[in-house]
């Protein structure tokens, strides 16, 4: 049997395990079916005493069910042949072992190459699977997103390709720092005013996989807005986190925040943007930036949308970050006017407690709401949900929840192509950009 057909055979066989007994089975299954990339132990120990090019060996494994703040590293691990390290080491100048060495690099990159070319024909449908899967009574399983080689195609521009318009570059220094950033321009642009959506990503990711989750970027070719990017370096946050819980990133024209608003000022500048309609929006560590920008830059953002996030001010350093997200918020902070704000929490959601959501709602509708209005509903085939609008005198609403039953911490529904990501819905960027328009 090939190698492709025993990864397709034994990913079926995780798959089934998976959707029969929960998510308790997922890393020994995931593991079982991913043995067929590791050499068996005692292969390895017979190459490892005879230097041979035709040895096997495997990228480094990582638990595929870890804790979501460490679900991927900042880095990809290496891929080394067994015992090379202390090959180079001992014998850098001897001719026949550095020819055997070389050797050996090759055959692992082909092996691992074939191997991993084989798994991403089946990872995207069983991700798809897994987000789907709630048989015998349990929850869906959602995968953390897992990063290997080449599993995206070898580029980060996947998430416009299949779009008309513009995902381009950009960077942004102020004495606070440098952050790169990206913008997507719809195809319908043409130098005309239009709105401008501040897309944070949240740790661990990037502004690739952000758009790519969220669908951002279709939506924005919809409905004739552009969308920024921030990214987060791992210089200041080495898990990509934005630094929601640090003193300085909760100042206005310092940190963090003078960064975001100046990308944000500079992509105004540098384009059309109708300035009555700037919005800011994040997932979890980005979800709670967003809350500090529409807390410290009222008159830059019209609208704040939050997903699995913090209200402001609710950390000060690690330890108080730590106990926020476990639900002890703390006392309401004074933060002048109330923001106009959407959020989304999955009331299963083990990383960022849903009391964090009923606090943002609690001082987003602060002194102007008049009337509360609250709705049950289902997505056809996904989750239930209860949704409640603050609504001023006017009848628009102030501030709006949707609170997401049997969900974790994920986007709602968003594309399993990206990490973080909930497909059983409700439409969590849709929903947002609905919000958003009524306050024009």
């Amino acid at each position: 049997m090939k190698l492709n057909e025993k990864l397709f055979a034994n990913m079926r066989a995780a798959t089934k395990t998976l959707m029969s007994q929960g998510p308790k089975a997922a890393t020994s299954a995931i593991h079982e079916a991913l043995k067929v990339l590791t050499p068996h132990k005692a292969a390895a120990a017979k190459q490892a005493a005879a230097p041979s090019a035709a040895r096997e060996a495997a990228p480094a494994m990582r638990d595929l069910n870890a804790a979501p703040e460490h679900a991927r590293t900042a880095a990809r691990e290496s891929v080394l042949p067994p015992g090379a390290g202390a090959q180079a080491g001992a014998q850098a100048g001897a001719q026949p072992q550095a020819a055997a060495a070389s050797a050996q690099e090759q055959y692992v990159k082909n092996t691992v190459q074939e191997a991993t070319a084989a798994f991403n024909k089946l990872m995207p449908d069983l991700l798809a699977k897994l987000d789907r899967a709630g048989t015998s009574g349990h929850a869906a399983f959602k995968m953390p997103h897992v990063d290997l080689p080449g599993m995206h195609g070898g580029t980060s521009a996947t998430p416009a390709e299949a779009l008309p318009g513009k995902f381009t570059d950009g960077s942004f220094t102020n004495a606070a720092g440098t952050r790169t950033y990206k913008l997507y321009e719809p195809s319908s642009y043409n130098g005309q005013p239009m709105p401008l959506v501040v897309m944070l990503h949240g740790c661990t990711q990037d502004p690739d996989d952000f758009a790519t989750g969220t669908q951002m970027n279709a939506l924005a070719e919809e409905m004739q807005c552009m969308v920024v990017y921030p990214a987060q370096s791992v210089q200041a946050n080495s898990s990509r986190c934005w630094n929601w819980f640090s003193a300085v990133d909760q100042q206005r024209g310092q940190g963090e925040p003078s960064i975001i608003a100046g990308i944000t000022e500079a992509v105004m500048h540098n384009h059309a943007v109708d300035r009555s309609q700037v919005y800011v929006a994040g997932l979890s560590a980005g979800g709670a930036m967003a809350t500090i920008m529409g807390t410290l830059y009222p008159e830059l953002y019209a609208a704040v949308g939050v997903h699995s996030g913090l209200p402001f001010a609710s950390a000060h350093d690690l330890p108080s970050a730590l106990a926020a997200m476990k639900g002890n918020v703390g006392p309401q902070k004074a933060s002048g006017k109330s923001i106009p704000i959407i959020v989304f929490h999955g009331d299963k959601d083990t990383t960022v407690h849903p009391v964090n959501g009923d606090e943002l709602i609690k001082r987003g509708a602060h002194h102007e709401s008049k009337e509360i209005v609250t709705e049950p509903g289902r997505v056809p085939d996904g989750h239930a949900y209860t949704r409640t609008v603050h609504q001023r005198a006017d009848g628009t609403p102030q501030a709006e929840q949707w609170l997401i039953h049997g969900a974790g911490h994920a986007w709602s529904g968003g594309s399993a192509r990206g990490s973080y990501t909930d497909g059983k819905g409700p439409d969590a960027s849709r929903e947002m950009m609905r919000f958003f328009q009524t306050k024009r």
